[in-house]
Formats: structure tokens, sequence, C-alpha cells
């Protein structure tokens, strides 16, 4: 696996470019430029994702990309809310909201109902789903719903300690996950068998190629960053077409946070799907759970911060419709992803709910 100046080289470089010029000329020409940029570099940080992921390997290829593209959106979120003022309060948890929709939703759905079409059935490591579904069900209800019911202040905010400690044991409950992840019992997150779809030797990243240099992984790592850099500006430059479009349309503004959270979490969604269809369901999950994870053990903490440090006030806690939302998706997943083997059933159920959670953002 040799690198050359092809596409996957070029387009991030292509997309900082239209970003770069965005700030300079403003035109329709450029926003139809930037949507093109941002669809190819999504193509491109997939390609170098899975360059890094066959270099180092289960599961710290699918966690350098979950938290890549974790830590750019965080430092998206924190951008806006410092220069959106009190009105930004609620952002980030729409966009950690919309995140964990789409990820145990969207994607793991798509991955379960693909891999189900293709290999029938489908096994994965039934230890590390219930570690990261038991992660997942503790952050959420300690990040966006208990806001709803404490008493120091009003709900859905909390009070600067609340604040505190929701952040520190969002922090801690994270770096716990990966430390099991990647040392402790690394080998609940790795495939069950080693086996790949009939076919799937011909893709090049099939096991039996020959890993990427050293040099050549880094190489990937820097395009991977780059790539997620301009996907993330790119999103943001299209906020105000999204904003515009959704308020022509009378949709809640809320489905704005969703529309730029699906843009985000894109090359991790298209890397989960192509490695279900390669019968490689451990990484889709992987990916899947794990960018769910980062997004509320990452962001969390980070806005906690800044909202005690610019003394601006964060709402983190979700509706009454999105907590039956949140706890009909958690409790599925737990149900779905109980036995450690799947079929398009499961991905037919994941899939309906978030079809749900869109229906019902756009006709509350």
């Amino acid at each position: 696996m040799k690198f050359k100046l092809d596409w996957t080289i070029i387009t991030p470089i292509v997309a900082l470019v239209v970003l770069a010029a965005s700030a300079l000329i403003q035109s329709g020409v450029i926003v139809v430029l930037a949507a093109i940029a941002l669809a190819f570099a999504v193509f491109a940080a997939v390609h170098h994702a899975e360059v890094v992921a066959h270099r180092v390997g289960e599961p710290f290829g699918t966690l350098v990309l979950a938290i890549a593209v974790t830590v750019i959106e965080v430092a998206l979120i924190v951008s806006v809310m410092l220069s959106g003022g009190p009105e930004k309060a609620g952002l980030p948890r729409d966009t950690v909201f919309a995140a964990i929709m789409i990820c145990s939703g969207a994607i793991v759905g798509l991955c379960l109902l693909v891999g189900g079409i293709r290999h029938h059935v489908q096994n994965f490591q039934l230890q590390g789903a219930s570690a990261a579904l038991a992660i997942l069900c503790a952050l959420s209800v300690l990040t966006m719903v208990l806001p709803n019911f404490t008493s120091t202040v009003v709900g859905p905010a909390l009070s600067n300690s609340q604040l505190i400690f929701v952040g520190v044991v969002s922090l801690v409950l994270y770096v716990t996950f990966v430390f099991v992840q990647t040392i402790r019992h690394r080998d609940y997150f790795l495939p069950p068998t080693p086996e790949v779809a009939a076919g799937a030797a011909e893709e090049e990243d099939a096991p039996h190629a020959a890993p990427p240099t050293s040099r050549e992984a880094w190489v990937a790592l820097a395009f991977l960053l780059l790539s997620l850099v301009s996907v993330v500006g790119l999103a943001k430059l299209l906020s105000p077409a999204v904003e515009a479009g959704v308020a022509a349309a009378g949709a809640p503004e809320a489905v704005v946070g969703i529309v730029i959270a699906a843009l985000v979490l894109l090359p991790e969604g298209l890397a989960a799907l192509r490695a279900a269809r390669l019968n490689r369901l451990q990484t889709s999950l992987n990916l899947a759970l794990g960018s769910a994870l980062a997004s509320i053990g990452l962001t969390i903490p980070t806005v906690a911060v800044v909202s005690i440090v610019i003394h601006q006030p964060i709402s983190l806690g979700l509706a009454p419709k999105e907590i039956t939302m949140l706890a009909l998706t958690l409790l599925v997943s737990v149900i779905t992803l109980g036995t450690g083997r799947s079929t398009v059933l499961q991905g037919v159920v994941h899939l309906v709910i978030f079809a749900a959670f869109l229906f019902l953002s756009v006709v509350p």
C-alpha cells in the first residue's frame, strides 16, 4: 500500500482552499463548491481512517476516527457558543442528542440491515457491546435527563457545582471505557472470528493485505485530520443555508442541529457501513457506539468548563418527547445487541425508531 498524489490527498487541500475562499467571497457559487467539497472530503476521511486502522489494528483504528471527529466537533460547538451568546444555550444538548440518535439509530440500524441482507446472520462480541451500552445509558441519563429534576436551580440547567460534577463523571466514565477497550479487555472489542465475506479479499483493505508502513500511517493520519477539519468547517459554512432551508420549510430549529450532526458523522457512518458489508460488524459497532460515547464523554466536560469560565448558562435537560425517544432507543439497543448475533430484523427496528425521531423532529 503506497501513497501517491491521488484524489484522497488532493481533496482535503482543495476543501480547505474552498473554506478559506468563503471568508473572502460570499456567493452562491461558493456554497455549491462547498457542498461538493464536503462530499469528497467525507470519502477522503473514510479512506485515510481505514489506512490508519489497518496499521494500528482494532479497536485502536475505530477509536482514532471516533475521537478525531468528536474533538473537532467539540471545537465547532465551543466556537459557536463563544460567538452565539445565550441563545445558543441548548446547542451542546441538541448536538449530543442528535449524535446519539444518529449513531445508535441510523448507523447501527443501517449496518445491521446491510450486513443482514448480505450475510444473513452476523456475529459480534456481546461483552463489548454490553460494556458500551452500559456506559451510554449512564452518560445519557446523567447528562440529559437528570438536569430536568434537580432543584438547586430550575431545570433544564445545572448549577456550577452540579455542572462540574456531571463533567467530571462524564470524563471518568469515558476514560474508563477507553482503558477497558484498548488495554484491560481489548479482546471484548475484537471480531469474534477472523473470517470475512466471500469476495472481501478483493478489497484493498482486506485482512491479508500488507499493513501500511509507519510513514504511510502518519501521512494518512495527517490527511485524516485535514479531511475532518474541512468537513466540520464546511458544515459550519453551509449551516446558514441549512437554517434558511429549514426555516423556509417551516421546520423547528432543532432540525438544523440534526443536519449538522449528520454531516459531521458522515465519515464514521460510511466507514461503519463498509465494515458491515465486509462482514466486520464488530468494527461497525465499535465505530457507532464509540462515537456516541465520545460525543458525550468529551463534549459535556468541555462545554461545562466553557460555560463556567465565560459565565454563559447551558441547557442540558431534554424535553419529555426527546426523553421518550432516547429511552426507547437505549432500551431497544440493549435488547437487539444483547445476543451477540444480528439479522435484518434488528436493523429494521433501529431504522424505524430513527425514522420516528426524524419525523417528530420535523412535525413535533
